[in-house]
């Protein structure tokens, strides 16, 4: 993908049937992912639009995955959704076809240059998932993240597109597939943290186990508080550093996207890095149910965003770097 896309590939207006596609697809991700819509609403039409498919289509993967069919069943349906990809790849999806994810993101990759390939990528991360994979170390987990939120990332671009700002260099500015894989890495691994007791108690085990073996933690988390001599607290400070570092390289992305579409980002990543806060303050409090921000505070963290203060404040970073 050119770092250099701007905008949309195709500008006419969609049809009455592909504008009921999208709106389908805006209505599952109003009502399934609160944190993504509250960034997405601060995008032009058509890239709310292209995001929404692409969230559509990324949330029947998850839910396969997650659901409570046998693996052999979740197998089979995943090829099925990846035959769909195909489909949609080789513009084989009609404006009247009954599906209305396929439809809307059919038509989104003909106005964008999205990668489509990152879904792939994320229908083999939930293959892992089904799978029952475990992760030794931070490589091995990175390699999964990539998968399932880096690919994510990596698409999103594919709709913001990147603009040329003043002091980012041709090398720098190429970079930016790097960046929104980086900064897909560390939402996810905040999830992780989120997301720990939830994911044990459906069996899975997502932190590597070099980690879990040095803080005392590899029986486990099946209750509403830490193994019995366990540095729980060390763990999460651990992965909450690593998170982190992630952000701050990831957060170099904001000055190469334009306005809109940076504050987009700086809103969603913003809600996250306030949640790895809340997390790194109370541990324990994600082995009692799954910690969230209020609404106000994710106003808040849109406003910021759209105010443009997070894309300076990295802008000056990233300067400061380079001289």
């Amino acid at each position: 993908m050119s770092p250099n896309v701007e905008g949309p590939t195709h500008a006419s207006a969609p049809s009455a049937p592909v504008l009921a596609a999208y709106s389908y697809c805006e209505a599952v991700t109003g009502t399934q992912a609160r944190n993504f819509a509250y960034g997405i609403r601060l995008l032009p039409t058509d890239k709310r639009q292209a995001m929404s498919a692409l969230y559509a289509f990324s949330r029947r993967v998850d839910d396969i995955g997650d659901g409570t069919l046998p693996p052999e069943a979740k197998l089979v349906r995943l090829e099925e959704t990846r035959a769909l990809l195909g489909r949609i790849r080789a513009e084989e999806v009609e404006e009247d076809d009954t599906d209305p994810v396929a439809v809307a993101l059919a038509h989104a990759a003909r106005r964008f240059p999205i990668p489509l390939g990152g879904l792939d990528e994320l229908i083999d991360g939930v293959l892992m998932d089904v799978r029952g994979e475990e992760y030794e170390t931070w490589e091995d987990l990175k390699a999964y993240c990539r998968c399932v939120a880096g690919a994510i990332g990596r698409l999103s671009l594919g709709v913001f597109g990147t603009v040329h700002t003043g002091g980012l260099g041709a090398p720098e500015a190429a970079r930016a597939d790097e960046y929104a894989d980086t900064l897909g890495l560390a939402l996810q691994l905040t999830n992780i943290l989120r997301d720990v007791r939830e994911d044990a108690a459906n069996g899975r085990t997502y932190l590597p186990a070099e980690d879990l073996a040095k803080f005392g933690c590899s029986e486990g988390f099946h209750g509403d508080r830490a193994p019995a001599g366990a540095d729980f607290a060390g763990l999460v400070h651990h992965e909450v550093r690593r998170a982190r570092a992630l952000f701050v390289e990831g957060y170099r992305l904001l000055p190469m996207l334009d306005r809109r579409s940076g504050a987009c980002v700086a809103a969603m990543a913003g809600i996250y890095r306030r949640l790895l806060d809340r997390i790194e303050r109370e541990p324990e409090a994600v082995l009692r149910g799954r910690v969230s921000l209020p609404t106000h505070e994710k106003a808040y963290v849109a406003v910021r965003g759209l105010s443009g203060l997070d894309a300076r404040t990295i802008s000056r970073q990233s300067t400061r770097r380079r001289i």
